[in-house]
């Protein structure tokens, strides 16, 4: 492995500037962070092979002063995201924090206890689980809440309950209405290529320490155990829904198209306490996530945060998320979800503003500026979105990905492109050269984009590849927002040691498990090889016998599609199976009749039409290159 660079000057000097502009003598969040403490986390959590999983101990270096390398402001947030073990938040609830990217939370209801959101993994939401018992006594689950359809508020469910206990009713999974689709589709659609780029905004290949990974503004990282799911029992369907669970009563708010498709907000009025959910945390979150997503809407997000103030702001005295640490007393509360909904809302309507003047999102970027109560509000701070991205993802969102310049409408691809400029700048040796005083001036920005032309025009060039790395390794330590410093440094890791594939994998066979017939049909269909099957044409049934469904799949014109409504005719092979049984065979490399008569399934017709279909599919690379052609 390369040795990293000390920072640059033009850094040690942005980050001195920094201490002095910010205000560091505020030290109300470390009070917060610390509050309630009962326990420490015991360990590294390790998975039944020996696997260490998670272990919130490798950030212990972030006690004591910011090094150079490390933004100083990021390095606070750090200090404050890691710290961790079992917490009271108020009398009944209380929080697992530090154990993975995100919270646990545990209600006490009159014989047992609620949890809400489980974690990424099984394993750390059951180290958590025996953290709380430990403390807090061996109370039964007796519920679990899905706050919202992302994978670190789910996936280690099976960690605090079971599939078994679930059916037969012990147990009751709650989630918004809408959870599931999303839920699944956004690990297994654009999964592979998500799954690659959430590998460098969490810094997945990158050390610990100041010169690697700090921590990515939300929560530290990623754990790498088992994902698991469990389907809900039972849906929010509205605002104002009201449950009692074990005696708790839990009034709800439903907030979709905020920071997950499927998410909603709730309240315990006999404990006055606000479950924020993820629509107001400790920093200002994304709209556009930079491991890819749909653009999420600032607009509804600011209006659901006024509609949670008008609800319960009256007499809220704590507000606990699914990410860093309570807030409490009713005017802190009400003042922290207002400059929160302000934020959103800022931002949205500047964007707006100065796109009708003409700007377009790299413009905008650079032009807006935020209120001094916000930019000097530490939970308004852009340590996981960031307000550069963030503005820019709102112009997407309404204008799309052509800034209406004609140049830009039908640009060459990125190696052609790199090609022509490189060419026209004299070579590349030239290049590089004209780059290093741009580098030793500390305009890192400029000699990123210079260099990138290089290595995509001649990918082997050594002079580039280590000077561009160079650069994003500078570029990483000035970061305020943690997942850029992981994207920088992890884009230097790759220019100088290789790639590193996708270390955490989300399409678990729970996830698969839970494709509906319709989306398993739909993740096919993504991995039709296009040119290869435009010669082929056949259709296929299947048969689901214990729902009493009957689909027909179509493959013509290089598209495969589906309909349930009854066709005419034969189709050319027919498959009986179950519901349950079809999405873990078909996506597991099943579908050759060899395995899928093996898993019990029926098959007659003309069997080589399964042994064409299988061979058109063209799945995803999780290693596909990201800074290399």
């Amino acid at each position: 492995m390369s040795t990293p660079k000390p920072a640059a000057p033009a850094i040690i000097q942005q980050q001195a500037d920094l201490r002095a502009r910010l205000p560091f003598s505020d030290t109300q969040d470390f009070e917060d962070a610390q509050r309630g403490l009962i326990a420490p986390l015991a360990g590294p959590t390790t998975a039944d092979d020996g696997r260490v999983v998670w272990d919130d101990g490798t950030y212990d270096f972030l006690e004591g002063d910011a090094s150079d390398t490390v933004n100083p402001s990021l390095w606070r947030q750090s200090r404050l995201v890691a710290t961790a073990g079992l917490f009271e938040v108020t009398d009944g609830i209380y929080q697992v924090r530090g154990q993975d990217l995100s919270n646990i939370s545990f209600v006490e209801g009159d014989t047992g206890v609620i949890v809400i959101d489980p974690l990424i993994s099984a394993e750390t939401a059951a180290a958590s689980l025996a953290l709380y018992r430990e403390h807090r006594g061996d109370r039964p689950v007796v519920a679990v809440i899905y706050t919202h359809c992302h994978v670190d508020h789910f996936g280690g469910v099976k960690g605090v309950t079971s599939q078994e206990d679930v059916d037969a009713g012990t147990v009751r999974i709650v989630a918004p209405e809408g959870f599931l689709e999303p839920a699944i589709a956004e690990n297994v659609y654009a999964g592979t290529a998500m799954g690659r780029r959430a590998g460098y905004m969490y810094g997945a290949a990158l050390a610990r320490g100041p010169q690697g990974g700090v921590g990515a503004g939300l929560g530290q990282t990623t754990s790498t155990g088992t994902v698991t799911l469990i389907e809900p029992t039972e849906s929010v369907a509205r605002t104002g829904d009201e449950l009692t669970i074990d005696g708790v009563r839990i009034v709800f708010q439903l907030a979709p198209g905020t920071e997950a498709p499927a998410e909603m907000l709730f309240y315990f009025p006999d404990r006055k306490a606000l479950c924020a959910a993820e629509d107001a945390t400790h920093n200002l979150h994304n709209l556009l996530t930079l491991r890819g997503a749909v653009v999420r809407d600032p607009h509804v997000w600011s209006k659901y945060l006024t509609e949670t103030i008008d609800l319960w702001g009256g007499d809220v005295e704590v507000v606990f998320a699914s990410h860093h640490w309570p807030t409490w007393g009713n005017e802190r509360v009400v003042e922290f979800l207002g400059l929160q909904r302000d934020l959103y809302a800022y931002l949205h309507d500047q964007t707006l503003r100065m796109l009708n003047q003409g700007l377009v999102g790299p413009e905008i970027a650079e032009t807006i500026q935020l209120p001094p109560a916000l930019e000097n509000a530490w939970h308004a701070r852009g340590y996981y979105g960031s307000v550069s991205h963030n503005v820019k993802a709102i112009y997407q969102r309404y204008m799309g990905w052509f800034d209406g310049n004609p140049a830009h409408l039908w640009e060459h691809p990125p190696v052609e492109k790199a090609k022509r400029y490189v060419d026209f700048m004299g070579g590349a040796d030239a290049v590089v050269e004209k780059a290093r005083p741009a580098f030793e001036s500390g305009d890192y920005r400029w000699v990123a984009e210079v260099l990138n032309h290089v290595v995509f025009a001649q990918p082997d060039h050594a002079g580039a590849r280590e000077l561009l790395a160079d650069t994003y390794e500078q570029l990483g330590y000035g970061s305020e927002n943690g997942t850029w410093r992981d994207f920088f440094l992890s884009g230097a890791t790759e220019l100088r040691d290789g790639a590193f594939g996708t270390p955490t994998q989300t399409a678990s066979a729970d996830i698969v498990g839970a494709l509906t017939p319709a989306m398993l049909f739909d993740s096919l269909a993504i991995q039709i090889d296009g040119p290869r099957a435009w010669d082929e044409s056949f259709t296929i049934d299947v048969v689901l016998t214990d729902v009493d469904e009957r689909y027909r799949l179509r493959l013509a014109n290089g598209a495969l599609t589906y309909s349930a409504v009854p066709q005419r005719g034969d189709a050319d092979v027919t498959i009986t199976t179950t519901k349950r049984g079809l999405p873990a065979v078909a996506l597991g490399g099943g579908l050759t009749p060899e395995k899928l008569a093996a898993s019990g399934t029926e098959i007659t017709g003309d069997v080589s039409v399964l042994h064409t279909l299988a061979g058109l599919l063209s799945p995803g690379d999780p290693d596909f290159a990201i800074v290399t052609p």
